[in-house]
């Protein structure tokens, strides 16, 4: 059971709030059953099959070296994807980003979820990009079909130029994405007076970073995680569950009080 008292504190919260940032992880996409990356579920635990940490299959430098093999776990990935969609916690964030016109949503998901669910574009950063739609690194032809490409021999090939395709997704020892991460920097210089964390331990510099500007500034920061994160303690507000069961209650503090 969601408490009550933290239920009407959190949504005090965001309800008098102008300017929030929402940043999701893995645990908010588990609640549409897509496996997270590692953890409970986890969709990689220790090595692949040909004895490899993920993190050198799923690599850039591998996708160059040895594309069949990288795309045997990307296709993993966007099959994961396809066959699961947004939940109620995808679309009660739409709907906050709709109420009030100055919430962000940063997203380490590459899954699409939110852009479905309803987020504007232009408030939807997804710093580790979207496994959709796909560019040919030899020509920059573009093909959407991923559906139809996964079910091909992989690696995927350009109708163009017959070059491989690949994913607009970071994938490891790559930079981020240099649009997403200006946006990103942009919105915190502004600053944020509320941050919704949900299903991620922001182990990363650049996810924990607007967390620690926002509560250093004395803005209020909230946390939704099944399991508590290296952040929960310093919250001013901590859910013990899932987003599914938090983020539709959530919603009806805020707007219906």
């Amino acid at each position: 059971m969601v408490d009550p008292q933290l239920l009407a504190r959190a949504g005090a919260a965001l309800r008098d709030a102008r300017r929030i940032l929402v940043i999701t992880g893995a645990g908010l996409s588990a609640d549409s059953g897509l496996p997270t990356y590692r953890g409970l579920g986890g969709l990689y635990n220790g090595t692949t099959s040909e004895g490899l940490p993920i993190e050198k299959a799923l690599s850039g430098p591998m996708l160059e070296r040895d594309p069949v093999l990288c795309w045997k776990y990307l296709a993993q990935l966007g099959e994961a994807c396809l066959g699961a969609q947004p939940n109620a916690a995808h679309h009660a964030i739409a709907q906050l980003q709709k109420a009030k016109p100055e919430c962000w949503v940063l997203t380490q998901n590459i899954d699409g979820y939110h852009r479905q669910a309803g987020s504007p574009d232009e408030r939807l950063i997804e710093i580790h990009g979207e496994l959709a739609p796909l560019f040919c690194r030899a020509c920059g032809a573009v093909r959407d079909d991923l559906r139809e490409i996964l079910g091909q021999p992989l690696p995927p090939r350009c109708n163009v130029c017959n070059g491989v395709m690949r994913p607009s997704v970071v994938l490891f020892e790559e930079m981020l994405p240099e649009r997403a991460i200006e946006a990103l920097y942009r919105q915190m210089a502004i600053g944020f007076e509320v941050v919704l964390v949900i299903g991620t331990t922001a182990s990363f510099p650049y996810i924990n970073a607007p967390i620690a500007e926002t509560r250093a500034a004395g803005g209020f920061a909230i946390e939704i995680n099944p399991l508590r994160s290296g952040l929960s303690a310093s919250m001013d507000v901590f859910f013990e569950s899932r987003a599914l069961e938090v983020m539709p209650k959530l919603l009806s503090h805020i707007f219906f009080d």
